[in-house]
């Protein structure tokens, strides 16, 4: 049964600056207080998780903010025991709002005796009573077919979609969509359809993990201002050099949008002093200090979609017309205005 009252949100450790940005915009909307349930979540001495609820929480409808960004396991660890402890506190419905899902790259078996390590983690989720997942820009689409609880996967391109037409309106005609590799063409299709620009290729070949070997630009890159479209940014190796080989293949300048900033290692010297002249992350991961000093990365919030994605949740509505830049141009209102 739907809580008469608010929805309510309740934090782990994770990114506690984008729950409180979701509470305030959620306050905004409904015009009263809407906070983060008061809990502790703390770690004993041998770093075993506890959590402890002080509010009641009976009958309501719950929703637990937490990606699962590194320490990886840690946040996975909270997000399943603090929905433990609200099943075990007879909350009506929880629904686990996980900006970034981790473990979401092991989506597949990739060669003999490894695991499919995304279904593992969507097992423990529906078995620690969760009942519904809210996430932005899976890995990997099939990664909603792991889960037997309704998934909901919001898109960050309508809101870089917005950003784009703000920061680059000048460059409008030049501007050029490129994918780092084969496997993200139908992410950076969709943006360049957003915004109706050509789309050009990196393809990349690897000799190992975390290795570039060689890349080739498939497409006429020559005079434009390239922007890079992906997921996820670990170490940023491969960012940074398809970012020289579209300068030297012509490019005038080059920038990137990528959801995901795990920026790891040593990621954030490499975006510095790489050929990009920026770098757009959105907050879905809570960026470190050296991300947030760094001259050419810029955070885009995410709050204001996921504050609504959670209303439409507890009022029943279409959580899919976020999917429309259009949709959300009035929800970012005063970010992208003139």
């Amino acid at each position: 049964m739907r809580s008469m009252t608010e929805p309510k949100l309740i934090s782990g450790n994770a990114n506690r600056t984008l729950a409180k940005a979701v509470a305030r915009r959620m306050s905004m909307h409904r015009g009263g207080r809407i906070g983060l349930v008061d809990a502790r979540v703390e770690r004993f001495n041998d770093q075993e998780i506890f959590v402890e609820v002080y509010e009641n929480v009976r009958g309501e409808d719950m929703f637990i903010i937490q990606p699962t960004s590194n320490p990886a396991n840690d946040n996975l660890m909270e997000l399943l025991i603090i929905s433990d402890a609200l099943r075990r506190s007879s909350a009506a419905r929880i629904t686990a709002v996980i900006p970034y899902f981790g473990y979401a790259r092991q989506d597949r078996r990739t060669k003999a005796r490894t695991p499919i390590s995304a279904k593992l983690v969507a097992n423990l989720i529906a078995e620690a009573g969760i009942e519904r997942v809210l996430t932005m820009d899976l890995h990997a689409a099939q990664i909603q077919g792991f889960f037997d609880i309704p998934v909901d996967n919001l898109y960050a391109s309508p809101v870089f979609a917005l950003d784009i037409e703000h920061h680059l309106k000048a460059q409008k005609e030049d501007l050029m969509i490129v994918s780092p590799d084969v496997g993200g063409v139908a992410r950076a299709r969709e943006l360049a359809q957003r915004i109706g620009s050509p789309l050009a290729i990196v393809d990349k070949r690897r000799e190992k993990p975390g290795e570039v070997a060689e890349m080739t630009v498939i497409g006429d890159v020559k005079g434009k201002c390239c922007i890079i479209v992906d997921d996820i940014c670990d170490t940023a190796g491969t960012l940074c050099k398809a970012a020289e080989v579209l300068i030297a293949s012509g490019a005038k300048e080059v920038h990137s949008y990528i959801t995901h900033g795990v920026l790891s290692g040593p990621a954030v010297e490499r975006i510095t002093n790489s050929a990009m002249k920026s770098l757009v992350i959105t907050d879905s991961i809570e960026a470190t200090p050296e991300v947030k000093g760094a001259k050419n990365i810029r955070i885009v919030p995410t709050a204001p979609m996921f504050a609504q994605a959670i209303m439409n949740i507890w009022n029943g509505t279409s959580v899919s017309s976020l999917f429309d830049h259009e949709t959300l141009g009035p929800i970012y209102e005063g970010m992208y205005s003139s």
